[in-house]
């Protein structure tokens, strides 16, 4: 193992919650490396955990070990488990659809379920309300610093068993690509969608070209414009729209210093659907 624990959760940094994981890690092995992914999921909102995960994952070394606490199902029956994926990562959280988009996109290649008889902290056997701290983190921190072995987490669990959560594939279907808004670049409020840069490539539509986009919900369509695909944000000008290729190699909607999610309303899961074409050409009489 390689002493490198990082941590992920919905519990923002306002109380001392992740602080407390923090200090169980570090009284389990003073020498281990501890980074954050985020506190700030959404409350509960597991899709996004998930896709935070497989935003990081693979550009960590083997044997790190990833500490995900989305859980709104704690203290039920759902599963705690230790994930390996086919790089050697490790990835420790409640089975409750965390793991979507790293086992549909990253891969697990063993999974196991956590004993948690022996891999508890001690002394917190009556609290049934911060796994992260007492489980989680714990057995993170053991399993980071080689005290204990992937083994040695608990039963092994088949991977197909792994809850996953709804998802819709992406598609092609004659001259337009569709598919889903997964998530927001929180920051600057670019719309990110499952639709790979090989997919999209498939329409033979070159950097700077014109596309349609089409954006619409269950209930009604939301947004439709003409706009460039570019390389960058440096290709249009500010206040315009683009589409870009993001670093998950999937099409990205953006507005060039502004947010297109807080311009038009639109949001993320598998009900907010996307569809792509080549922008049709106007002929005037």
């Amino acid at each position: 193992m390689n002493n490198t624990l990082i941590f992920q959760s919905d519990f923002g940094i306002a109380d001392g919650a992740v602080s407390a994981m923090y200090g169980v890690a570090f009284s389990v092995s003073p020498d281990l490396h501890i980074f954050d992914l985020t506190h700030e999921i959404p409350q509960y909102n597991i899709w996004e955990a998930s896709y935070r995960l497989i935003q990081t994952v693979s550009y960590w070394p083997e044997s790190t070990v990833f500490v995900s606490v989305v859980d709104p199902g704690v203290g039920s029956t759902r599963r705690s488990i230790v994930a390996k994926t086919v790089d050697g990562q490790y990835v420790i959280t409640p089975d409750n659809g965390t793991l979507t988009h790293i086992k549909r996109l990253h891969k697990i290649i063993e999974a196991r379920q956590i004993d948690e008889e022996k891999n508890r902290l001690p002394n917190s056997g009556d609290s049934y309300t911060f796994h992260g701290r007492d489980i989680y983190a714990y057995t993170g921190a053991r399993l980071a610093a080689g005290i204990i072995s992937f083994e040695e987490v608990g039963p092994e669990v088949k991977v197909d068993e792994i809850v996953e959560l709804y998802t819709v594939e992406a598609k092609r279907d004659g001259d337009i690509v569709s598919g889903t808004i997964d998530v927001l670049d929180v920051r600057f409020g670019s719309l990110w969608t499952n639709i790979n840069k090989n997919l999209f490539k498939e329409l033979g539509i070159e950097y700077g070209g014109r596309i349609e986009i089409t954006i619409q919900n269950d209930t009604r369509e939301v947004y439709r414009n003409i706009m460039r695909y570019a390389k960058s944000f440096a290709d249009v000008y500010v206040g315009e729209p683009l589409v870009y290729v993001n670093s998950l190699d999937n099409l990205a909607v953006a507005i060039n210093q502004g947010s297109f999610s807080k311009a038009y309303n639109i949001y993320t899961g598998s009900n907010w659907k996307i569809s792509i074409r080549k922008a049709p050409k106007i002929i005037y009489d």
